[in-house]
């Protein structure tokens, strides 16, 4: 008999939300005003999902070979100066039948929690421009800022299942756009890392990591949950 699924954690740009990569743009504009000439595809490559200080280290370290610490900390600096002004004109849409999907899991009596590479004050800002509040769309929301370590360490959801009692990895479902979303799902022992193909990484990409199943649409996940469930 398999054990019941009480949480899926969903990765927010890219899998929640749709934010036409602004994040990742921003972070392309502020590396390359360094003097250096990455494209978008390579950003997202080894910045997806990754805490955005992390995210500058490693782009810079893969492609330069450069692990210059106060580099990296002047362009984090620049880039969030810029995504501030980025998202104040930003138009942020959910991603297609993303509050049709959480209506769907509150039906199951299946948490909805959110995890993200961002820090509180940029997701927070994400979820208020949606609309979606705690309690309604959302049961929780836990970022790179509130755990010590960042993916694709299991901190984040390790702390959202100590918000709600949950000691089982056996009962979270992780999904996330990037292959980090996936390693992260792995290294907290879900019982389903799953990829999701609406942001950042190609399917491709995101077998690479191994992840359980890829879906191409949010609401493909609930045959999973169901089959799960059944059996």
């Amino acid at each position: 008999m398999n054990s019941t699924i009480k949480m899926v954690v969903f990765d927010m740009a890219g899998t929640v939300v749709d934010e036409d990569n602004v994040v990742y743009k921003t972070l392309q504009k502020a590396i390359n005003e360094a003097g250096y000439n990455f494209t978008l595809d390579e950003v997202l490559a080894q910045g997806a999902g990754k805490e955005k200080l992390q995210a500058i280290k490693s782009i810079l370290n893969v492609y330069a070979e450069n692990d210059d610490e106060e580099l990296a900390n002047s362009i984090f600096a620049n880039f969030m100066i810029q995504l501030k002004d980025a998202y104040a004109v930003l138009n942020v849409l959910p991603q297609n039948n993303a509050t049709e999907l959480f209506a769907a899991l509150k039906e199951r009596k299946i948490l909805t929690v959110f995890n993200t590479g961002y820090n509180r004050v940029i997701a927070q800002s994400l979820v208020d421009k949606l609309g979606w509040k705690k309690g309604v769309e959302f049961d929780d929301l836990v970022t790179a800022t509130d755990v010590p370590k960042n993916r694709p360490n299991p901190d984040m959801i390790l702390f959202a299942m100590q918000q709600f009692g949950i000691t089982n990895g056996n009962e979270v479902v992780k999904v996330g756009d990037s292959i980090i979303d996936i390693e992260e799902g792995k290294n907290a022992g879900c019982v389903y890392s799953i990829g999701i193909t609406t942001g950042a990484h190609t399917f491709e990409q995101l077998q690479s990591a191994k992840p359980d199943y890829i879906i191409d649409n949010l609401l493909d996940l609930l045959p999973v949950l169901d089959d799960h469930m059944s059996k």
